[in-house]
């Protein structure tokens, strides 16, 4: 899972004073991320829908008090991961809204380029970085605050209303373009939470881009 974040940098070894233990500790900031690294690498272990704070700081080999110096609680730390969801997810959205330069002649294809490539990415997202899935779905946030869950259906909530506004040109020629664009985003938006659900509850084995073109072309009226 090291992948999932930006790696800590090695420690620097400019002061010839400095024991080798003081070398190898964590700099400010770089714990925190092994910290998180460590918890989404255990998610991915089946049976982790519920992972304790003692189990984690055995994993790490520290104590329990020194997790707790970096985050508050553990619910703390699921923010963390989340954060980096949402910051992951939503940036290559913006990319994918931003990319495509309006063309008035074909406004819908546009939007519809852009629905299929949103889904896409959440898909791939998921795939990569399967501990995340866990907390994605839900599963992880079962025994947490409910304030977690919240924001994670903020996340698919924000992602429906981003899916409608790329299809809105494509109902356009409807008698209902409002209402059409709105089914079609739930729908989607449906369907890649339930990709993600059937990944991680096969245990990673089946794959949520798993016929994803084929999916798409079905639920995508072009």
């Amino acid at each position: 899972m090291s992948d999932l974040f930006t790696p800590p940098e090695p420690a620097s070894t400019a002061d010839a004073g400095d024991s080798p233990a003081a070398r190898k500790r964590p700099k400010p900031g770089e714990r925190r991320v092994q910290i998180l690294q460590m918890l989404a690498t255990m998610l991915e272990q089946p049976g982790a829908e519920r992972i304790t704070t003692a189990a984690l700081a055995a994993r790490l080999s520290v104590s329990e008090a020194a997790l707790y110096r970096h985050f508050a609680s553990k619910a703390q730390m699921f923010e963390g991961l989340i954060d980096f969801i949402e910051q992951s997810v939503f940036t290559l959205v913006q990319q994918i809204t931003g990319r495509d330069v309006p063309d008035p002649d074909q406004p819908a294809e546009v939007g519809l380029r852009q629905t299929a490539r949103i889904v896409a990415v959440i898909l791939q997202f998921g795939e990569r970085n399967p501990g995340m899935v866990r907390v994605m779905v839900g599963d992880a946030l079962v025994f947490e605050h409910e304030r977690l869950q919240q924001r994670m259906n903020q996340f698919f909530d924000r992602i429906e209303s981003t899916l409608r506004q790329c299809l809105r040109p494509a109902s356009a020629a409807s008698a209902t373009p409002t209402v059409d664009a709105q089914v079609a985003a739930s729908v989607l938006t449906a369907f890649a939470l339930g990709r993600l659900q059937r990944y991680a509850r096969s245990g990673f084995r089946r794959m949520p881009t798993e016929h994803l073109d084929a999916s798409l072309a079905l639920m995508i009226q072009k």
